[in-house]
C-alpha cells in the first residue's frame, strides 16, 4: 500500500479547501483505517466550505471534511475485535464519548460530548480523503451488497428516517413536507412507503419541487407563489395535516407551520433555523391545538442505520432521483459550484480519483 494519499484539508480560517498530499494515517487503539469509496456533500458542508460564522461555530481547525461516506476497512487498531479487514462500513458522524449520561443509557446518538466526523471536533478525519481513521464505536458495518452510491447516503437518509419515526404512524394520514432539499426528499419517499394518503411538498425552488414529484409527492406548492396555509386547509377539508415534517429551517416557516396542523397532529422539526423562533398566535395555533412537537439530532445508533439499509437494499424506497451529480474528488471546486448553482440535489465524490 502507498504511504501517502490525497485529502481535502482546511487548516487556515479561509474559504474552500486545499487538495493536499498527506501521509496515510495509522489507526490508534480502538480505531480503524477506511479506504473511502464515496463521500457526499451535505448542506451543513456549505458553511464549512465558506468558513462563515456558522462554519466557525460548528467546526474546528484543522480538519478534513466529509461526514457522509462509505468505505472498506484496511487496517484495525489495537483492541478492535468487532470488525475485520475487508468489511464495508459507514462512519457515524456522531462520535460518542462513552461516559456521559446518554452514552450510559444507550442513546449514544445524542451524546452530550460527541465528536463530529468531518468537522474537526475530537477528530481531524473525514470522508474527503483516500483513507480515513474512524472510531470503532462509531462505524456501521453494512449487512447487504448495497452499492457505494446508495450506502454513502445512509447517513442523511437516516436523519429523515429517524425524524419520521418520531411522528409515526404515517399510514392513512396526510403529511406536509416543508423544504425539499435531500432530507425533505428522503422524507417524502419514506412517507409514501409507509402509506401516507397524501404527501404535500412545499418549497420556493421549482427544481426542488420537481424532484419532490419524482420522489412521490402528491401535491406540489411553491410557497412564494401561493398561500401555503390556505392551500393546506383546502387540501385537507379544512382540518390541516395530521403529520408535518419541517426541513426548510426558514424561521418564518417554522414559526407558521404549527397553524397548518390538524388538532392532535404531530410534527418534527429537522431544518436548522438561524434566528429565534416566535409563534404569533400561540394559543390558537400552538397550545390549544394539542399537537406533538418533536426534534431530532442525527440517527439512533445503530437501529436507524439497519432499518435504513434494509429499505434501500430491498428496493422498498428508491432515492436515486435525489443523487444528481457525481465528481472525482480532484474536481471538488466544481462539485461545490454545482451545489451553489441551485440546480443540484445530492452530490457525491470519488475520493480515489
Amino acid at each position: 500500500m502507498a504511504t501517502t494519499m490525497q485529502a481535502l484539508v482546511k487548516s487556515e480560517p479561509e474559504k474552500s479547501y486545499k487538495l493536499t498530499q498527506v501521509p496515510i494515517p495509522k489507526p490508534g487503539p480502538g480505531q480503524v483505517t477506511i479506504k473511502m469509496e464515496r463521500v457526499s456533500i451535505c448542506g451543513s458542508d456549505i458553511p464549512l466550505y465558506k468558513w462563515d460564522a456558522i462554519g466557525q461555530k460548528i467546526a474546528k481547525l484543522p480538519f478534513t471534511p466529509g461526514h457522509e461516506c462509505v468505505g472498506i476497512i484496511v487496517e484495525l487498531g489495537e483492541g478492535v475485535t468487532a470488525f475485520k479487514v475487508g468489511q464495508r462500513v459507514c462512519p457515524e458522524s456522531h462520535i460518542p464519548c462513552e461516559s456521559c449520561w446518554h452514552c450510559k443509557h444507550d442513546v449514544k446518538g445524542i451524546c452530550q460530548k460527541m465528536g463530529l466526523y468531518g468537522h474537526g471536533v475530537k477528530t481531524q478525519h473525514g470522508g474527503c480523503a483516500q483513507y480515513g481513521i474512524a472510531e470503532a464505536n462509531a462505524i456501521y458495518a453494512l449487512k447487504t451488497d448495497l452499492s457505494p452510491r446508495m450506502a454513502c447516503l445512509l447517513e442523511p437518509f437516516g436523519v429523515s428516517h429517524n425524524a419520521i419515526e418520531e411522528i409515526m404512524p404515517i399510514k392513512g394520514d396526510d403529511m406536509l413536507v416543508i423544504g425539499c432539499g435531500p432530507i425533505g426528499l428522503f422524507a417524502i419517499a419514506i412517507a409514501k412507503h409507509l402509506g401516507a394518503s397524501k404527501v404535500i411538498a412545499a418549497d420556493v425552488v421549482e427544481y426542488r419541487l420537481q424532484k419532490a414529484k419524482e420522489m412521490g409527492a402528491d401535491v406540489l406548492i411553491n410557497s412564494e407563489q401561493e398561500d401555503l396555509k390556505k392551500r393546506v386547509f383546502e387540501l385537507t377539508d379544512g382540518n390541516g395535516v395530521g403529520r408535518l415534517f419541517e426541513a426548510s429551517g426558514a424561521p418564518h416557516m417554522v414559526n407558521s407551520c404549527f397553524g397548518m396542523m390538524r388538532k392532535g397532529g404531530a410534527c418534527v422539526l429537522v431544518g436548522l433555523p438561524k434566528a429565534p423562533l416566535h409563534v404569533e398566535e400561540v394559543l390558537s395555533e400552538f397550545i390549544f391545538r394539542a399537537i406533538t412537537v418533536k426534534t431530532i439530532h442525527g440517527r439512533k445508533m445503530f437501529s436507524t442505520w439497519e432499518q435504513s439499509e434494509q429499505l434501500l437494499a430491498s428496493g422498498a424506497v428508491n432515492i436515486e432521483p435525489a443523487l444528481t451529480h457525481e465528481f472525482p474528488m480532484t474536481e471538488f471546486e466544481k462539485a461545490f459550484e454545482t451545489l451553489f448553482s441551485g440546480m443540484a440535489c445530492k452530490i457525491e465524490m470519488d475520493p480515489q480519483c
